[in-house]
């Protein structure tokens, strides 16, 4: 795979990111089919497999169960091979979701990703918006508080995952990189992806199969056609579906 640029950041992404979902969390999904949580050992072996692929990018959050941990468990001692995002502003514990975009909220978050995943310093952070796009960019502590921890070098590159088109073009003004939702049924946000990457704002494509719904070789083709999209982040447990991914995109 060749690497793309995120942005006018440093960070160069495989096309293709790992999803890290599945791995710390089973309760309360939106995919069709349920699934059992791997073992540790399970965990271990699909990491280092996902490494071994050439992917170096893994997308995890505080709102993904137990995943951060078991990144830094598996990988902890890796940190350099890979490229890590998460994200603050909601955690899920005792099967529900918390949102929290205060200031003293997400430092707090920021510290224990740093703890969990066995890091110094965080590569990317994303805003994880609850659907309330523009109150939480314009209302609450979470822009501000991501600047100060990206000037403080506790943070190397910010950004918002949101659910809206106001929301994506909003963060476009100060975000080194934005996630959005992209794929053959919902084109909606292909303008914005556009602007971003005029305005050398980074793109990373979720749900880029429609959480499972779409043929994955035609998805992923499609996403990564456009030159706008930095990286397609894609879940699974499964790492031969994995590796068939990736071949997909030379296919």
């Amino acid at each position: 795979m060749v690497p793309r640029q995120l942005g006018t950041t440093r960070f160069q992404l495989s096309p293709i990111g790992f999803g890290a979902f599945k791995i710390g969390r089973n309760e309360k999904i939106k995919y069709d089919q349920p699934y059992p949580l791997p073992s540790d050992q399970q965990v271990a072996a699909l990491l280092d497999g996902v490494l071994e692929l050439g992917i170096n990018y893994i997308d995890t959050a505080p709102a993904y169960g137990i995943s951060e941990h078991r990144i830094g468990a598996a990988l902890g001692d890796r940190n350099d091979e890979f490229i890590c995002s998460t994200k603050i502003g909601e955690r899920f514990e005792n099967g529900r979701s918390h949102y929290d975009f205060s200031g003293k909220a997400i430092v707090q978050s920021i510290a224990r990703s740093c703890e969990l995943l066995k890091r110094q310093r965080l590569d990317i952070v994303f805003i994880h918006s609850d659907g309330r796009d523009m109150k939480i960019l314009q209302e609450t502590d979470a822009v501000a508080t991501l600047h100060s921890l990206r000037d403080e070098g506790v943070i190397e590159a910010i950004g918002f995952s949101g659910k809206t088109i106001d929301g994506a073009q909003h963060a476009l003004d100060w975000a080194d990189a934005i996630m959005v939702e992209y794929h053959l049924d919902d084109r909606s946000h292909e303008v914005v992806i556009a602007e971003a990457h005029d305005a050398g704002v980074g793109v990373v494509v979720k749900k880029g199969l429609a959480s499972g719904r779409l043929p994955a070789a035609e998805a992923i083709k499609f996403v990564m056609r456009n030159p706008a999209v930095t990286s397609m982040v894609i879940g699974g447990l499964n790492l031969e579906h994995i590796r068939a991914n990736v071949r997909s995109l030379s296919g």
